[in-house]
This record gives C-alpha cells, sequence and structure tokens, in this order.
C-alpha cells in the first residue's frame, strides 16, 4: 500500500507511568495532538534535529495504519476493523522546547511536529496481531533497553482510543495513529544505536537507526 498519511494522529499520557515520570496528570480522556506528513520519516533514515533546540527525547509507541475510512464510530470492534498493519514508531520530542512553550502556556507543535519528528518502521500486516490488549514491544540504546510497551497498560482500550478519536478526526485511508509511549523516555545523543522490537504472532521484528553524529 502507497497512499501516504493525511495526518498522524498522536496520543499522549496514554501509559500512567509515562504520566507519572513527567510530573503529569493521569488523563480521564484521551490526550490527541497530530503530526503533518512533512514530519515523517523512515527509520531507515538517522535521526537528526537541530542542536540549538536542544534536548531530544525518543518516544517509542505501538503505531497503526488505517486502512479504511473511520469518521463517528462509536463501536470499538468496528474501529479496529479499520486496522490494516502495525509497525513501531517514534515520537521524537524536543522536551527542553516542550517544557518552555508549556511554561508559557503556549502550543508546543515545534516540540512535537517538526520534520523528521515521526519515524516509522516498516508496516506489519495486521494478522500478526491475535490480542491487541497483549501486544508488546521494546526499545533499546546502545543494548540497554530504555523503554518495553505492552497495551495491556494503555489506559484507553485501543478500540476504544480509535472510536474516541474518530469522533474527534475523520482518519481517512494511509493515515497513523501512534498509540502513546510507556514510561522510560529519555534524551538521545548522537551516534546513539537504537533497536526496536515488536513481538508478532508469528515472529519478531527487529529494526534498528541511529542519531546522526
Amino acid at each position: 500500500m502507497s497512499q501516504g498519511p493525511s495526518k498522524i494522529v498522536c496520543v499522549g499520557r496514554s501509559y500512567a507511568d509515562h504520566a507519572k515520570e513527567l510530573g503529569n496528570a493521569v488523563p480521564d480522556q484521551p490526550v490527541l495532538f497530530i503530526k503533518p506528513p512533512s514530519s515523517l520519516i523512515s527509520l531507515s533514515q538517522a535521526i537528526s534535529w537541530n542542536p540549538a533546540w536542544g534536548n531530544c527525547h525518543h518516544e517509542c509507541e505501538l503505531s497503526l495504519r488505517i486502512d479504511r475510512p473511520l469518521k463517528g464510530e462509536t463501536d470499538p470492534v468496528k474501529a479496529i476493523e479499520a486496522i490494516g498493519a502495525v509497525t513501531l514508531g517514534l515520537d521524537l520530542t524536543l522536551r527542553d522546547l516542550q517544557d518552555a512553550l508549556k511554561n508559557k502556556g503556549q502550543p508546543w507543535e515545534r516540540a512535537k511536529a517538526f520534520d523528521g519528528s515521526c519515524v516509522l518502521a516498516d508496516w506489519v500486516d495486521v494478522s500478526e496481531v491475535s490480542d491487541w490488549n497483549n501486544i508488546h514491544y521494546s526499545l533499546e540504546v546502545n543494548d540497554v533497553v530504555r523503554q518495553k510497551g505492552d497495551t495491556a497498560l494503555l489506559i484507553f482500550e485501543i478500540g476504544a482510543l480509535l472510536a474516541e478519536i474518530s469522533q474527534v478526526f475523520s482518519l481517512d485511508v494511509g493515515d497513523v495513529v501512534m498509540t502513546g509511549t510507556p514510561a522510560g523516555v529519555a534524551a538521545l545523543n548522537a551516534g546513539d544505536q537504537l533497536k526496536m522490537t515488536l513481538k508478532g504472532q508469528t515472529q519478531d521484528f527487529v529494526w534498528h537507526t541511529s542519531v546522526q553524529a
């Protein structure tokens, strides 16, 4: 499937431990924001950002590709049927800039939606998912596990999350939903080697990338 996304819908604070590690309240409804298509790069490309912008944190997330239009859906089961493929992605975040913008009460797209801030691995057919509430994935940086994801720990289950998103944003074919990051986010450094692993039904899917020196 070659059609790219019209938008990338991201979910903030979807794991309680991540909300707590950043000193944020655990939300009672999904925290949503959007990255534009210009933010998207492949995992095969090196990660980079302007050092003048401050620290850049990794946020590893289960990501979903929408293969059927979804608008105003209320049934979580039907919402899940719109997913055609899954992968892992990095929601790169300029944390110093984000904190500064939040302290001023300003929007923080500069910290979340800059060019190259959405890094996606290769898509994996949805048949590799046998249980949406039992998906496991991890991120290693320089051979040290930094993040471990388990969809059983999501505050909002994936079907309910998609249904909620579709009430606000029409999801078109090719759109991407990043479901949020578990605890363990941290700053990246030049030369870091990253490894992401998604446990599928038949095999583990492993991807590598690096931070540009």
